[in-house]
């Protein structure tokens, strides 16, 4: 399949770089916009922001008889900077066992099905992975680097959700007119965003080693220190995002329209009318309906999202090839092995997911209980 190759690939690099720039930009800009009032509400020393202030005012006198100016406008910035660390503390200290339950579960849900993951990164990186695509080699030392994916991925969920409510507070705050459902799928998205900085040095650092270009996590770690320092920590940062975003607003409106549908089967089999709220409605899904409309869901959206899945696989184990550019990596993909090539490692992808919701959702549920 003909590829354009108009485009040169420091533009796609660019272009990458932006967008990340981009997401970052408008996160700082909701924190400040959220918090500004307490800056704007201070007592100002003077009327004009450019007005020289003058020596000396009336305000508190210190000691050696001299005055200081207004301290209000230091102390109202300093809690818009603590203010969000503090909302962060309060989500997750109010959510502990949730949290705990949340971490022993993803903890549980990884380590189980870490195999299928370790598959899929190996069917996908193709030749490359410990020097060949044979069985013999898809199949060799499944769990290699299991502890470095914990690392990553049992604080990443403490760290999105702590952050997902503090963006959630923010932009209800500031936009009281758009529909709840639009303003929690954005704060889930910058939620993952923030996430992915904590996320992003293990995944690297797993799926290197799941390739076999490294033999332990230490000396992966050590390896791309000495090779790219800290930068290599977060190569094929930008294929991340451009995975697990659209995964995400994949995931939520899948499961929204699954909700919808096994709500809609629930009733008729109830003998109600299509348009009637029931009381089983009103009260919504149990977990066990909660997990399979999730499994459902997780499976759609992993299927749907199994080229970028591929490409950020591609940029986190070999980013130079493809000058750590999403659009380079498409387009070598679709150039050398045409449409086929970006589905590679789908089914491993997809086989990941139900089990891996149902699994979680039943261990989830038995932690919670013993909490009781």
């Amino acid at each position: 399949m003909a590829v354009p190759t108009g485009i040169t690939s420091t533009a796609h690099g660019e272009g990458s770089r932006n967008i990340m720039k981009r997401i970052a930009v408008i996160s700082v800009m909701l924190l400040a916009d959220y918090f500004s009032p307490h800056v704007s509400a201070a007592p100002q020393s003077h009327p004009r922001p450019f007005r020289p202030l003058p020596a000396r005012t009336s305000a508190l006198p210190v000691r050696g008889g001299g005055d200081v100016v207004n301290s209000a406008p230091l102390s109202a910035l300093k809690n818009a900077v603590t203010e969000p660390i503090t909302v962060f503390l309060r989500t997750v200290a109010g959510a502990r066992r949730h949290l705990a339950a949340a971490a022993v579960a993803r903890a549980t849900s990884i380590f189980v099905m870490y195999p299928m993951d370790t598959v899929k990164t190996r069917i996908q990186m193709g030749e490359k992975a410990l020097g060949g695509a044979s069985a013999a080699a898809v199949t060799r030392g499944l769990y290699a680097g299991v502890e470095g994916s914990l690392i990553g991925q049992v604080p990443y969920g403490v760290l999105t959700f702590g952050s997902y409510e503090v963006y959630k507070e923010a932009l209800l705050k500031r936009m009281p007119g758009v529909p709840p459902a639009l303003v929690y799928a954005f704060a889930a998205i910058l939620g993952d965003t923030t996430g992915s900085f904590w996320l992003c040095p293990s995944e690297v650092v797993k799926q290197q080693i799941q390739g076999g270009i490294h033999p332990s996590t230490a000396a992966a770690v050590r390896d791309i220190w000495a090779k790219r320092g800290f930068r290599g920590f977060y190569q094929g940062y930008g294929g991340g995002l451009a995975r697990d975003i659209p995964f995400r607003v994949a995931q939520l409106t899948s499961y929204e329209v699954a909700k919808s549908v096994y709500l809609k089967f629930r009733r008729r089999r109830a003998g109600e009318a299509d348009d009637d709220a029931t009381e089983g409605e009103r009260k919504g899904l149990g977990p066990a309906e909660a997990a399979a409309c999730g499994a459902v869901a997780g499976t759609l959206s992993a299927a749907a999202t199994a080229p970028l899945d591929r490409i950020k696989t591609l940029l986190m184990t070999d980013g130079a090839k493809y000058s750590n550019s999403v659009a380079k990596c498409a387009s070598t993909i679709l150039r050398d092995e045409g449409v086929a090539g970006l589905f590679s490692g789908v089914v491993p992808r997809v086989v990941y997911i139900a089990p891996s919701v149902a699994l979680f959702f039943i261990v989830y549920e038995k932690v919670q209980r013993s909490f009781d």
